[in-house]
């Protein structure tokens, strides 16, 4: 191939011009994206060479080396891993196939447009050479190619790049940075050496660089034609926790996730026993940009024998802990394993057990901690987290009950943070049930005519909003031997928390409030089911209630928003027979009207929607009219 200069792809330029111009907090972070790089190119080449051994040429040991040059003022990171074809070096360097550009670009606009952790987070590392650098050279060969199909890549950030065929006898693919003025401090031993040490300690493959030697004429350090390893070049997880420090977690973490926060908490086990594996898994402090997208490849990167498999092996984790960051290495699979085979896999069912547990019991021990930080931390983490932690209520049956001890919700006794145990331990002597109430926000919820009863009686009634809850009271019947029940479903029963002068009262008033009710049910044949006298309201003349087994109107309100039909059924209109409202009814000229105006405002009050609200509208200004002559 000639030389040819070729236009970026647009979100590219956008890209380059940000990272150029935006980001100089913590400007070191472009040696670690180009290791990074470095050693996922050794990773492919070893996962290619599974199936065709003679990719590694001459080469069986792979490696990453970094040098620089003061008078040319470069710094060159060389690895032999997989290396470029022509084709690849156009579509990888001067595309970008991630979908989270955008989000890329929106976060740098925002307030974090200085922040040059982000650069990693969205697929784009390479093109943080441009912050130190004001032209990169790539230089590279495929691994099975001939020399001479190797191709030069160059570009000085800006509307295009230049590539070009070369002669390249090795593999593998040498990253030349051209530091613009000002960058000086690079060029230096030393300092490469402390930000190597600093965030790619952990990479497994060997980091060399030069040795050093002292020239008196020079009156400075020179390089030897010998190389030195300057990292562990043992991966993290596989050494003994004792010899691993927080900091070095952390920065491991923050490695493989592209997250700029130190982890929320983080568990390193090794287990033995039917399978073998070393599992280091950590949850994030906040979640992640794309966490409701649940079509979204999750999961943990997957190690055989430490030999990189893949980035997002789902399968290891179920898809509600997809938040789960950190890696698995299995001594047991076979190293051509596929996803096909995981999903079919006993080791894997073992291990994605293990890990399950592993991470639930690191949320147990944030939840039920006595230290208060710690239980600040899973306060935290519930907010960010709590929507996707339901969804394993009704996917993980094995774990149910344990997720339903991680469970917090609002109550009318507080604002947040009420656990199924908080309730237990706060019941009323003689309360049997553990009453909730769902609806489309807070203070809908808050505000229901349904709760009026519990109010009165001191009853703490749980206020659910979101929208998977619905759903995941559907697998979710009880705690501890404490049934579950709505109180907008079927008739109140207090039980032995209603005295029996009450009962008696509400009985008095169904028989004789008897001949409007069945007037009411006439009126609202087509849009009640039945009308009864109520025993939940204390202020509000009506509030509607469906039958149990039926689907409540705030779910149905759900489907249809989902584009999904609810099963057709009438909800139950109760009215309070001690409301004035409801006592003139009898007596009222307009009693077809109060009824089907009480009807819409129970209807509105529970957050409905009025299937024609012009008719109500004319039926209240009718009223309003009627009283005001």
């Amino acid at each position: 191939m000639d030389k040819q200069t070729l236009s970026f792809q647009a979100e590219v330029k956008q890209i380059l011009h940000l990272v150029t111009h935006s980001l100089y907090s913590n400007k070191e972070i472009f040696l670690r994206e180009l290791i990074s790089n470095a050693s996922d190119a050794c990773d492919k080449l070893r996962f290619e060479a599974l199936a065709d051994n003679l990719l590694y040429e001459d080469q069986p040991n792979l490696e990453v080396r970094v040098a620089f040059d003061k008078d040319a003022k470069t710094i060159t990171i060389t690895d032999n891993g997989i290396g470029l074809s022509a084709e690849e070096a156009v579509a990888n360097l001067g595309t970008i196939a991630k979908s989270g550009t955008r989000e890329f670009v929106a976060a740098l606009e925002g307030d974090q447009k200085k922040d040059a952790q982000l650069i990693g987070q969205f697929g784009v590392g390479f093109y943080s050479g441009f912050i130190v650098a004001d032209r990169m050279t790539v230089e590279s060969r495929r691994a099975g190619l001939k020399p001479e199909e190797g191709v030069r890549w160059s570009s000085e950030g800006t509307g295009d790049f230049e590539v070009e065929t070369i002669t390249r006898p090795q593999r593998g693919t040498s990253v030349t940075l051209h530091l613009r003025d000002g960058e000086d401090e690079y060029l230096s031993a030393w300092k490469l050496k402390s930000v190597i040490g600093k965030y790619s300690d952990h990479i497994s493959l060997p980091i060399l660089m030069q040795k050093e030697e002292w020239d008196p004429e020079k009156k400075e350090q020179v390089a030897k034609d010998e190389w030195a390893p300057v990292n562990k070049a043992a991966a993290l997880w596989t050494r003994s926790k004792s010899d691993i420090t927080k900091e070095q977690y952390e920065e491991f973490y923050k490695q493989i996730s592209y997250d700029s926060e130190a982890p929320l908490a983080y568990t390193h086990n090794r287990v033995e026993g039917r399978s073998e594996y070393t599992q280091l898994l950590y949850i994030p402090a906040k979640a992640p940009f794309d966490l409701w997208n649940r079509d979204k490849r999750g999961g943990v990167k997957l190690y055989v024998k430490r030999v990189f498999i893949m980035d997002d092996a789902e399968a290891l984790m179920p898809v509600y802990l997809r938040f789960v960051k950190g890696v698995i290495d299995s001594s047991d699979l076979p190293l051509n394993v596929s996803r096909e085979l995981l999903q079919e896999s006993r080791d894997v069912k073992a291990i994605r057990e293990g890990s399950t547990k592993r991470v639930l019991t690191m949320l147990e021990g944030l939840a039920d901690n006595e230290d208060e930080a710690e239980r600040a931390k899973y306060a935290a983490f519930w907010k960010d987290f709590g929507v996707v932690i339901k969804e394993g209520v009704g996917e993980d049956h094995q774990n149910k009950e344990r997720l339903a001890n991680l469970l917090r919700f609002a109550s009318t006794h507080a604002d947040e943070g009420v656990s199924f145990k908080d309730y237990a331990a706060r019941m009323k002597e003689g309360q049997e049930a553990i009453y909730y109430i769902t609806a489309d926000s807070l203070a809908a919820a808050k505000n229901s005519p349904q709760l009026e009863i519990f109010r009165k009686k001191g009853i703490e009634v749980l206020l659910l909003s979101d929208r998977v809850d619905e759903w995941m009271l559907s697998h979710l019947y009880e705690f501890d031997g404490k049934s579950l029940q709505s109180v907008a479903k079927g008739a109140v029963d207090l039980g032995k928390l209603q005295d029996e002068a009450e009962k008696k009262q509400a009985e008095e008033a169904a028989e004789t409030f008897k001949p409007v009710l069945e007037r009411l049910k006439a009126s609202l044949k087509d849009r009640a089911k039945d009308v009864r006298v109520t025993t939940r309201l204390v202020d509000s003349p009506a509030c509607l209630v469906v039958e149990e087994g039926d689907v409540s109107g705030h779910l149905a309100r759900l489907l249809k928003q989902a584009g999904q039909s609810a099963p057709a059924s009438l909800p139950t209109l109760e009215v309070n027979a001690e409301h004035a409202l409801v006592r003139r009814l009898e007596k009222s000229e307009q009693f077809d009207d109060l009824a089907q105006i009480l009807f819409d405002q129970a209807m509105l009050a529970e957050g409905g929607q009025l299937e024609d609200p012009a008719a109500y509208v004319k039926r209240v200004n009718a009223l309003l009219i009627s009283k005001l002559d």
